[in-house]
């Protein structure tokens, strides 16, 4: 045979073995380190998740308390007084509703955002039936009282109840 093809195949002999046990290693290492990197990244979500599921409930708690502080009844046993002007009265209401809920306005990173918008939609409903009752320059707090809580019953489902059922469901969910 020629020299050159005894060459080229004695090189064939040594490189094509190392070449083999080059791409085994190689595809081996590969799939130990994708495996690797997905149980790192199990795990870490796995710490992520117990550290927000606790920020997660505290916030559907303090919306749930939000709902209560800003329910019409529970506003009036709170601010309503034997001295107050009606008009005193409901501008107590509606800053009140308003503070309840700015105080709580960063819970939304923690929450659906429908659930967020049903929060918001039970407050600005409470806030316009507050602010829709018609009041006499002389009323006194108790006949607006009286009012407020007649337009409450009127409607089919309370604004801040069924934002509080919604974040009763919601909790199930994650739970």
């Amino acid at each position: 045979m020629h020299p050159v093809v005894d060459v080229l195949l004695e090189i064939l002999k040594v490189t094509l073995p190392a070449l083999v046990v080059f791409l085994t290693v190689y595809f081996i290492l590969k799939r130990y380190t994708d495996t690797q990197i997905r149980m790192k990244a199990m795990e870490n979500q796995k710490n992520q998740s117990g550290q927000t599921l606790p920020l997660k409930l505290q916030a559907y708690e303090r919306l749930t308390v939000l709902c209560d502080r800003i329910n019409i009844p529970n506003l009036l046993s709170r601010l309503n007084s034997s001295s107050m002007r009606a008009m005193d009265l409901q501008n107590a209401m509606m800053i009140a509703i308003q503070q309840e809920y700015e105080h709580n306005v960063a819970m939304q990173i923690y929450v659906s955002e429908k659930l967020w918008e049903i929060v918001e939609l039970a407050k600005n409903q409470t806030v316009s039936m507050v602010a829709n009752i018609e009041i006499g320059p002389d009323e006194n707090a108790s006949s607006f009282s009286k009012k407020v809580l007649d337009a409450q019953l009127q409607h089919k489902m309370i604004p801040t109840e069924f934002a509080k059922s919604a974040i009763k469901k919601e909790v199930q969910l994650i739970l």
